[in-house]
């Protein structure tokens, strides 16, 4: 960890649209592994934050009737709120139009060109609206981006460029070293494999797109979106801008948490962008994989869009948190059961740890164990549970917990001490010490879910605090 702390980001999501749970899910990851960093005693910086400009957010503007800064302004709005709905602890949230973002490119593309690092140019390619980038024609399927499934247009500009290829072998030999540790392993070799591939020097503004940052020495160009959100990662530190939060994390950022389909802006672009800068690339750059929705890909068509604000109004953010992290390990594909969550709520939540908890404070009260029964955190399995999420390990980690779940429901269902007597000496004696490992058990499993579960986990250790053990209302009521 650096002297100053734990510098973790996710992507800045378009603003073209509302916010999913394809965006909370990634927003989600990051957060457990900032919360498992801060329980550990290390001082975190936790980035997020909205990409505001390009022609498709203008466009998505104008179909609304609205001004791109009214537009953007309303859909940040939008992420912030369900952001803070489902409980994610970020320092800042960042947006591409703050004046202090603005000023950080500027100042990033001078110095590529002072450095040599850019030079004007002619491009002819194909061009995907959906991604707002060039693609090349051996990645087409059937003729269509893979990922918008629409056919692109080619486009001839007058640009400038970048030259990424003088920087290639700078990041492989940085990745080979682990320099940059591009995580998990199979996307470590996704991205060595790409580096021995033909990647051309690439563009870093277009011609004719308005709603952008200008190029500061020729405004008839304005800087590619990618490129400008690419950015936002530098802009929070301070550097190359005047108006540096109070708080600001010095660069690098220990890990970039981002989806597959933008790894190579990521892994290879960004770090060659910052190596031409005179910067560190990043420490990491941690993928997660794609998902569908009860076997489907998310469509509005098929209505199978879910907002983090109706699954939280469901669930509560807890348990919405939940749900979402532990459907398949983090950096796989994998499906979102939606329709299975009831059943995965009443099982592990409502009927698993819910029931324990009532259960055990019941019959603590029951005895009149209060003041004898007093709770310890075994800390060693909460130390190794915080490891494996900040390690990125959470789908494993949460069923390392859930097993000590179980296994004090069985040591319950075992003893019975229900079917003590309390007025018996041996009986009493025997509960107590039966009553006593189960809180051991209850205070360690919720100081170990703190970084998924933080409100409920407070509201379990509240209800177990040394010496006066209580009974509550339903953690998680039966759906």
């Amino acid at each position: 960890m650096k002297e100053n702390g734990f510098f973790i980001t996710t992507p800045i999501y378009y603003v073209n649209d509302k916010p999913h749970i394809g965006h909370a899910y990634a927003t989600l990851v990051a957060d457990v592994v900032a919360r498992a960093h801060r329980a550990s005693g290390e001082a975190v910086y936790f980035l997020t934050g909205t990409d505001e400009h390009g022609a498709k957010v203008a466009r998505s503007a104008e179909s609304a009737g609205k001004h791109p800064q009214e537009f953007c302004d309303e859909i940040a709005g939008l992420f912030q709120d369900a952001w803070k709905s489902i409980g994610i602890s970020h320092n800042r949230f960042i947006r591409t139009t703050e004046s202090d973002h603005i000023e950080t490119v500027q100042s990033c593309l001078k110095k590529l060109k002072e450095n040599g690092a850019l030079y004007e140019g002619e491009y002819e390619g194909l061009y995907c609206t959906g991604c707002e980038s060039f693609i090349q024609e051996k990645d087409l399927i059937e003729g269509k981006c893979p990922h918008h499934n629409k056919e692109p247009e080619l486009l001839k500009e007058k640009n400038w460029f970048f030259r990424l290829t003088a920087y290639i072998p700078r990041v492989e030999q940085a990745i080979l070293e682990n320099r940059i540790v591009v995580a998990p392993d199979h996307f470590r070799n996704e991205v060595l494999a790409l580096l021995k591939q033909d990647l051309e020097d690439f563009s870093v503004t277009r011609a004719g797109v308005s709603w952008g940052i200008p190029l500061p020495w020729d405004e008839s160009q304005t800087i590619y979106v990618w490129v400008d959100a690419l950015i936002n990662y530098l802009s929070a530190t301070g550097w190359g801008n005047t108006h540096a939060h109070p708080d600001a994390p010095s660069w690098p950022a220990d890990v970039h948490v981002v989806g597959k389909d933008i790894l190579k802006f990521h892994a290879v672009y960004w770090p060659a962008l910052l190596m031409a800068l005179g910067l560190e690339p990043p420490r990491g750059v941690t993928i997660h994989g794609f998902f569908t929705v009860d076997g489907q890909k998310m469509s509005k068509t098929l209505g199978n869009v879910i907002s983090p604000h109706d699954l939280v109004n469901e669930y509560g953010a807890d348990s919405s948190r939940y749900l979402l992290l532990t459907q398949f390990p983090f950096g796989q594909d994998g499906d979102i059961a939606f329709a299975k969550f009831k059943e995965k709520y009443n099982a592990d939540l409502a009927n698993g740890i819910g029931n324990l908890v009532q259960r055990v404070s019941t019959l603590v009260e029951n005895f009149g164990l209060q003041r004898e029964v007093v709770p310890i955190v075994d800390e060693g399995f909460v130390t190794s549970i915080r490891e494996q999420m900040k390690g990125f390990s959470i789908f494993e980690a949460v069923d390392e917990v859930m097993k000590k779940v179980r296994e004090s429901d069985g040591a319950l269902a075992m003893s019975q001490p229900w079917k003590k007597d309390a007025t018996i000496e041996s009986d009493r004696n025997e509960v107590q010490q039966i009553l006593q490992d189960a809180s051991n058990s209850i205070v360690t499993i919720a100081s170990a879910f703190e970084p998924i579960m933080p409100i409920i986990s407070s509201e379990i250790l509240k209800r177990f605090v040394g010496g006066n053990i209580t009974i509550g209302v339903a953690l998680f009521p039966r759906k």
